[in-house]
């Protein structure tokens, strides 16, 4: 073996137990009984976890906007990965906006890789992108091997990613049906949307502009298209509840839509933002304690399938625009190291057992998109391994954390869980070691 790690608590197959795993060239060969230490198959390096400590398989998160190139100061590849692995997250999908330019088109992708290349800490994927009038490009995206294309039903923020009007989206979604390609959707419907109830600092304000019938509504436009085409449909960063039964009774007639949440969607409510707090913006942005409390219900239930982080970073001044104006600052949360200890200390508050988060975090997104080599611990699959603490109590510092910029929707908050190490493929990525990261492709290893 090059490695063995004994750990007393790991969990394997959606269960905590103790086990003793096996690696070999990057993959783990063996996952076994805790046996007595004398009894350790031989390896070059073991590594034995204290008791206070779990084993879980590094994290997949399919929801990251690293931004390079063309807004490298928001976040960069370095940035974004280093986050990554101190965040026990081994794997990421970058979205295709808001670099410049957007990953619409092959050559784009390209300028992305070679961006990319050299730099990654953490293994790294992408998603295309679906714009107006760029169908003819998503063939040659889809065998490059893009894990799918992402598209808005509604203003992007960002003028080189126009959005789907819903002819537009029509179409777009026959393309991706015939190649059996997934579509990713951050709905909202823009005809439910008033900014007009927008005022200034008032989060109230904010939070009324862009009500859950907005999503709900996007969301059905969603599930129609998905069963007209026969398509595979993702909604992204679901943050309405009220959209749960309409997913639900799509799934059960057998239309292929799958949905995420966010650890903000989670953790965090309206009533808890004061206003001016625009380092909370985000869209769909974070709604009331009892919409809260029925994610959490939908997701013990399977209607909600995974929890990944939507990390979307910017610069200082763009988080602070209008001193505390939620018309005027960017809306976004940069949660890419967090993720993990934000929902887990959510979750046990709950009574929630570790092995339920690390299904919605590591196995279920990676299942989703056909990495089903990562997100989970055994024989086969990659050695990407997290020794995660999860009774360890700390306060997030902003400037400690490994993004960019230092702004925070959870700044001084109180959680508990800490990563320790994380592996990608049996070595440790924590430390200073050059990066060793692969750009991943659809249906490869």
């Amino acid at each position: 073996m090059d490695l063995v790690v004994r750990a007393p608590r790991a969990v394997v197959g959606g269960a905590e137990i103790a086990c003793t795993v096996g690696v070999r060239d990057g993959r783990i060969v063996s996952v076994g009984p805790l046996g007595p230490a004398t009894g350790t198959p031989a390896a070059a390096v073991r590594l034995d976890l204290t008791a206070d400590e779990v084993l879980l398989p590094g994290l997949v998160d399919t929801h990251v906007h690293v931004n390079e190139p063309g807004r490298t100061e928001w976040e960069g590849f370095a940035s974004a990965t280093t986050a990554a692995a101190a965040g026990g997250v081994t794997t990421i999908l970058d979205m295709p906006l808001n670099s410049i330019p957007p990953t619409t088109t092959l050559a784009a992708l390209r300028t992305k890789q070679e961006a990319a290349a050299g730099q990654v800490r953490v293994d790294v994927g992408f998603w295309g992108g679906a714009v107006p009038g760029n169908g003819a490009d998503l063939p040659e995206l889809h065998a490059a091997g893009v894990f799918g294309f992402k598209c808005f039903l509604i203003d992007s923020g960002v003028e080189e990613f126009p959005h789907l009007e819903p002819d537009r989206f029509a179409a777009a979604m026959e393309v991706t049906a015939d190649l059996g390609a997934l579509m990713i959707v951050h709905a909202e419907d823009a005809d439910l949307v008033d900014e007009s109830l927008l005022s200034g600092r008032r989060y109230a304000g904010f939070l009324a502009s862009r009500p859950s019938t907005s999503e709900d509504s996007a969301i059905a436009r969603v599930i129609e298209q998905a069963a007209r085409t026969g398509g595979r449909a993702h909604v992204v960063h679901l943050s309405s509840a009220g959209a749960l039964p309409a997913l639900r009774s799509a799934r059960a007639t057998g239309v292929d839509v799958s949905v995420e949440t966010c650890p903000h969607y989670l953790a965090l409510t309206a009533e808890q933002v004061p206003d001016g707090a625009t380092a909370l913006k985000c869209c769909p942005p974070i709604r009331d304690a009892a919409n809260r409390d029925a994610l959490w219900s939908g997701l013990a239930a399977g209607d909600i399938d995974m929890v990944v982080s939507d990390h979307s970073p910017c610069t200082a001044d763009l988080k602070a625009r209008g001193d505390g104006d939620f018309s005027l600052a960017w809306g976004g949360i940069a949660s890419l190291q967090l993720g993990l200890p934000v929902t887990w200390t959510a979750a046990r508050e709950r009574g929630v057992p570790l092995a339920r988060v690390v299904t919605w975090m590591a196995t279920h997104p990676a299942d989703r998109v056909g990495l089903t080599h990562k997100g989970r611990i055994e024989v086969g699959a990659d050695a990407d391994l997290v020794v995660f603490a999860p009774d360890r109590e700390w306060d997030v510092d902003p400037a400690r954390l490994h993004h960019k910029n230092p702004v925070s929707a959870y700044a001084g908050r109180h959680l508990t869980g800490a990563v320790r190490h994380t592996l990608l493929r049996g070595r440790d990525v924590t430390t200073d070691r050059p990066p060793e990261g692969r750009l991943l492709r659809r249906g490869h290893r």
